[in-house]
C-alpha cells in the first residue's frame, strides 16, 4: 500500500503551451507525444495542453501539427504550476520535398499507430506507403513499384496504364484485389462490398498521400475479408495557401500520354482539394488501346475547433480495348500477337461521402460517414474458351453489363480512458449499414468491330453463345464491432475486438440456354427462373498482443477470425465451360500473425513475421471433363486449405550505417529487401486427387529488393523482382491440354512460369520544376502474370517489355 502511494506522489505533471515561431499565434491541435510512453496530448485554442502522471526528471517531447515541421526536444518536468513555453516553425511548402527524413529514422516504409483517427491498429501487421518518398513510375499505376515494399503480395498485371489494382498474397486470388475491403478515405470503393467485392477503380498514385495495407486481423473493424484493409488516404487541402497548383504531364512509350492536374487551398474555415486526369495509351500489344478520365472533389469546413464537417465527389470513366488472351503455344511464338480486334471494356464510377467529425472531448472522438456509389460496367468482345479459334467482323458477341447502386452509413467512437495509476486504454465501439444493389445482364452483342454495347436478339448463323441471363441482386448488411486496447504498464498491451455480422444476400432473375441442332440452328430456347435468398448472423472475434521491450523494437501477436460470402458470380449459371455448384458455401477461416518490428538506431528499419491462414470451405475452380471428353472448369468448395509463411522486410540507410556519427549531408544510398516465402496445401477434400496439392496464386519465393540513392536535388532507384512458379488451380496441372486441332487450345488452366523483372526510376528537382524518368522492365523479359479465365482473356495475358516514361512537374 506504501509503495503504490509512493509510486503516485513521485509521478509530475508537465502544463505547456505551444506557439508559432514567426506570429506568436497559437498552434491548435498540435499533438504532444511523450516518448517511451503511450501518452499523447492535443493543444487547445489558446495552444495550451497538459500531461499528467509523467516520472519526475527528463523526458523527450515530439511535437506535431499539419502545416509545421515536426519538433523533438528534452524537458526537466518543472514543479507544479509553472508552464513551458515551445514554438513551431512553419513548414515552407518549397522546401517539402527537400525533408530529410533519415535522422528521425523515417526512411523507408511506416506503419499504422496504434490509434490513428478513430481506429485501432495496435498489435496488427501494418504497411503505409507514402508515394512522396518513391522513386517509381506514378503516372501508370505502376503497382510493382509502388507496392514494392509490402511482403508478400502477388500482384496481377493486365494493362499499360494501371486502370485496374490487382493485388493479392497469402493465396488471395489478385483479380481486382476482391479479397481486401478496399477504401477510398476510409470509405468503401469496390462494386458491392458483400456480393461483389471487386474493385473496377483505382485513384492515381500522383493524389495519393498514402496508401495503408492491414493484413488479416482488420476483419474486425472493416469487413471481415480474409486479406484485409487497402485504404487509399488522398491529398487533402492546402492549409497555408488560398491557391495551390500541381501540374504532372508524362510521355511514355506505345503511345502513352498522361496528363495530372491539381489545385487546393485554405480560406478561412472552407478548404478544398480537387484533381483532375487523363490518361491514354496504345498498349504493349496490338488492339490494346485506352482512354481514361478521373476528376475528384473535396471540400471540407471547420465550423468550431471541434467540429469539421466533409464532402467528397470522384468521377471515373474509361474505355479499353481487350488483346485477349494467348495459348501456350501462342505465348512461345509471339508474346505481342493478338487475335482479338473487337474486345472492349468501358466503366463509369461514381463515388459520393459526406463525413462528420467531433472531437467530444479532449479524450473522445466521433466519427460519422455515409457514402454510395452510382458505376455501371460493360464488357463486349468474342471470349470462346478455345483461345486460338478464329474470329470475324461478322460474328455476335457477348455482352455483359452491370449497374451497381449502394449505400451505406458508419458510425465510430474513440475514446481513452485510466484504470489506475499503471493501467489505461482505449475503446472504440462502431456500426454499419450498407444496402447493395447490382443489375447483371448477359447475353448477345452486336456483330462488327466497334464499342457498341447494346443488346441484340440472338441470329443462329451470327453467334455461338448458347445462354444469357437478367439477375438483380439486392444486398444488406448490418454490422457493430468493438475493439479495446488495455494497457499494462509502459510496454505490454492486450487487444481484444469483437464484430457482430448479419448478411443478406438475395439473387432474383433468369436465364435462358438455347439448344441448336447439328446444323447450328436454334432448336428451342429453355428459360429458368430462380429466386434465391441467403440471411445469415454470425459473431467473430479476435485477440492481438504487444510487447515493446523498448521504444524501438515490438513484439507484436494477433489471431482473428474471417468469413467470405459467396459472390454474384457465385449464384448464376450462365458460363457454357464453367458449371458452378449449387450447394455453394461461404467461407471461414483464421488468420494469425506472429512477428517482430522495430527500428535500429536510425539505420535500420525491419519488420519479421511467420503466419498462418486457415481457410475452411476455400471456393475455387479445378479442370474436369465432361461425357465428350470436353474440358470445362468446375466451381465449388474445394475443401480446406492451410497456408504458412514467413514475411520479411528490412531497409537500411547505408550512408548511416557505415558513419553513425556523421552528420546528414547531400548523399543518400538505402537498400531494400523484401523477402516471403511460404508453404500451402490442401489438407482435405471430398476430391481426394486436390489433398496435398499446392494451393493456387501462391509462389513459393517472392523476392522484391533494390536500392536508392542520390545527390542532391538528384534521385535514383533500382529495383528487383522475382515470383517462383505458381498454379491456376487446385488440381497443379501443369500446363493446359493440348489437342491436334489448334482450335480447341485452352489456356485457363496450368503453370504460371517462375519471372523476374527490373525497374529503373530517377528524378531531379529544383524549386518549383522536377523532372522524373523510368524504365519498366529494364531488361526487356518476357513473362505472364495471369491465366484469365474469362474476361479480359481468357487465356495467358502476357505483361509488357521494356517501355519508357518521362514526367515533367511544376508547383506553385
Amino acid at each position: 500500500m506504501l509503495s503504490s502511494f509512493a509510486a503516485v506522489a513521485q509521478q509530475a505533471s508537465l502544463q505547456g503551451r505551444v506557439r508559432e515561431a514567426t506570429t506568436g499565434q497559437p498552434v491548435v491541435g498540435c499533438e504532444v507525444y511523450v516518448r517511451g510512453s503511450r501518452q499523447i496530448a492535443r493543444t487547445d485554442s489558446a495552444g495550451l495542453f497538459m500531461l499528467s502522471r509523467l516520472a519526475p526528471g527528463r523526458q523527450q517531447l515530439q511535437f506535431s501539427s499539419i502545416g509545421h515541421e515536426p519538433l523533438k526536444t528534452e524537458v526537466e518536468l518543472p514543479a507544479a504550476g509553472s508552464v513551458l513555453d515551445f514554438t513551431l516553425m512553419r513548414r515552407d511548402r518549397q522546401l517539402q520535398e527537400v525533408t530529410v527524413r533519415a535522422p528521425q529514422g523515417r526512411f523507408g516504409p511506416q506503419r499504422l499507430r496504434e490509434v490513428e483517427g478513430t481506429a485501432i491498429f495496435a498489435a496488427k501487421k501494418s504497411d503505409v506507403i507514402v508515394p512522396d518518398n518513391l522513386v517509381a513510375n506514378l503516372a501508370t499505376n505502376n503497382a510493382r513499384q509502388v507496392y514494392a515494399r509490402v511482403a508478400g503480395l502477388n500482384i496481377w498485371e493486365s494493362d499499360q496504364g494501371g486502370l485496374q489494382l490487382n493485388i493479392g498474397g497469402r493465396g488471395l486470388d489478385p483479380n481486382r484485389t476482391s479479397n481486401f475491403n478496399v477504401r477510398q478515405n476510409n470509405y468503401d470503393i469496390s462494386a458491392d462490398a458483400l456480393g461483389y467485392p471487386e474493385s473496377y477503380y483505382t485513384p492515381p498514385v500522383e493524389a495519393i498521400k498514402r496508401i495503408q495495407l492491414v493484413r488479416g486481423a482488420a476483419s474486425l473493424q472493416y469487413g471481415t475479408q480474409f486479406g484485409g484493409l487497402l485504404n487509399f488516404e488522398l491529398r487533402g487541402p492546402e492549409p497555408d495557401k488560398t491557391v495551390a497548383v500541381v501540374s504532372r504531364q508524362t510521355v511514355g512509350s506505345y503511345g502513352f500520354f498522361n496528363s495530372f492536374n491539381s489545385v487546393s487551398g485554405t480560406v478561412k474555415k472552407l478548404s478544398y482539394y480537387t484533381f483532375a486526369q487523363y490518361k491514354r495509351g496504345d498498349g504493349w500489344r496490338p488492339n490494346a488501346h485506352f482512354e481514361s478520365k478521373t476528376a475528384y472533389a473535396d471540400l471540407r469546413y471547420q465550423f468550431t475547433e471541434n467540429v469539421k464537417v466533409g464532402l467528397q465527389v470522384t468521377h471515373m470513366d474509361y474505355l479499353a480495348q481487350q488483346p485477349g488472351g494467348l495459348s501456350d503455344a501462342q505465348f512461345a511464338r509471339n508474346a505481342r500477337q493478338s487475335n482479338r480486334e473487337r474486345n472492349w471494356f468501358a466503366v463509369d464510377w461514381n463515388l459520393f461521402n459526406a463525413s462528420a467529425d467531433w472531437k467530444l472531448t479532449p479524450r473522445s472522438n466521433l466519427n460519422l460517414t455515409t457514402f454510395g456509389l452510382v458505376a455501371s460496367r460493360k464488357s463486349l468482345g468474342y471470349r470462346p474458351n478455345f483461345v486460338e479459334r478464329t474470329d470475324n467482323d461478322a460474328q455476335q458477341r457477348e455482352l455483359i453489363s452491370g449497374d451497381f447502386r449502394n449505400l451505406g452509413a458508419e458510425a465510430r467512437y474513440l475514446t481513452r480512458y485510466e484504470l489506475g495509476p499503471s493501467k489505461s486504454g482505449v475503446l472504440l465501439v462502431g456500426t454499419r449499414l450498407y444496402r447493395g444493389y447490382n443489375h447483371s445482364l448477359q447475353g448477345f452483342g452486336p456483330t462488327g468491330r466497334g464499342a457498341d454495347f447494346r443488346f441484340v436478339e440472338p441470329v443462329a448463323a451470327l453467334s455461338t453463345q448458347n445462354s444469357s441471363s437478367d439477375y438483380r441482386f439486392p444486398n444488406y448488411n448490418a454490422a457493430a464491432f468493438a475493439e479495446n486496447i488495455f494497457y499494462f504498464g509502459e510496454k505490454f498491451s492486450v487487444t481484444p475486438g469483437v464484430r457482430v455480422e448479419y448478411i443478406r444476400t438475395r439473387a432474383e432473375g433468369s436465364y435462358k440456354v438455347i439448344d441448336r441442332d447439328l446444323a447450328g440452328n436454334i432448336d428451342t430456347t429453355r428459360q429458368y427462373s430462380q429466386v434465391r435468398t441467403s440471411p445469415r448472423g454470425f459473431v467473430i472475434g479476435g485477440l492481438g498482443v504487444s510487447y515493446k521491450p523498448t521504444e524501438q523494437r515490438e513484439l507484436y501477436a494477433n489471431v482473428s477470425q474471417n468469413y467470405r460470402s459467396i459472390t454474384f458470380s457465385d449464384m448464376q449459371i450462365v458460363n457454357n465451360s464453367l458449371v458452378i455448384d449449387p450447394n455453394l458455401q461461404d467461407e471461414r477461416g483464421y488468420s494469425a500473425d506472429l512477428g517482430l518490428r522495430g527500428e535500429q538506431g536510425q539505420w535500420l528499419t525491419y519488420d519479421v513475421s511467420l503466419f498462418a491462414l486457415l481457410y475452411n470451405n476455400r471456393i475455387g475452380e479445378v479442370q474436369t471433363y465432361d461425357a465428350n471428353n470436353v474440358p470445362f472448369r468446375y466451381r465449388s468448395n474445394i475443401g480446406r486449405a492451410l497456408i504458412l509463411g514467413l514475411e520479411s522486410y528490412a531497409e537500411a540507410d547505408v550512408l548511416r550505417l557505415l558513419a553513425p556519427e556523421a552528420s546528414p549531408g547531400r548523399w543518400r544510398w538505402s537498400t531494400f529487401g523484401n523477402l516471403a516465402l511460404i508453404r500451402s496445401r490442401y489438407t482435405a477434400s471430398d476430391d481426394k486427387a486436390i489433398v496435398g496439392n499446392q494451393v493456387e496464386f501462391v509462389p513459393v519465393v517472392n523476392l522484391k529488393t533494390g536500392m536508392q540513392a542520390g545527390y542532391g536535388p538528384f534521385k535514383a532507384s533500382v529495383q528487383f523482382t522475382y515470383l517462383a512458379n505458381q498454379f491456376s488451380e487446385a488440381t497443379n496441372s501443369p500446363n493446359s491440354p493440348y489437342v491436334a486441332n489448334p482450335e480447341r487450345n485452352s489456356a485457363v488452366v496450368g503453370v504460371i512460369p517462375a519471372y523476374h523483372i527490373l525497374d529503373t526510376s530517377m528524378s531531379w528537382e529544383r524549386r518549383w520544376l522536377k523532372l522524373e524518368g523510368s524504365v519498366n522492365n529494364l531488361a526487356n523479359a518476357i513473362y505472364f502474370t495471369r491465366r484469365a479465365t474469362g474476361y479480359p482473356g481468357p487465356g495467358i495475358l502476357p505483361s509488357d517489355g521494356r517501355s519508357f516514361f518521362l514526367t515533367a512537374a511544376v508547383k506553385w
